[in-house]
C-alpha cells in the first residue's frame, strides 16, 4: 500500500480505483487491481 500526501493523481491512474473514507482516513481501493491500493498521510 502507498502512503502518500494527495490522492488525486493515484486515483487517476486506474478506472476502477475510488476514493473510500474509514476510520478518519482516507484511501484508494481497487477491487480489479488491488495493487493500486493507497492512504493518504
Amino acid at each position: 500500500m502507498k502512503v502518500a500526501s494527495s490522492l488525486k493523481t493515484l486515483k487517476n491512474r486506474d478506472k476502477d480505483c475510488q476514493l473510500v473514507r474509514r476510520r478518519g482516513r482516507v484511501y484508494v481501493i481497487n477491487k480489479k487491481n488491488p495493487r493500486f491500493k493507497a492512504r493518504q498521510g
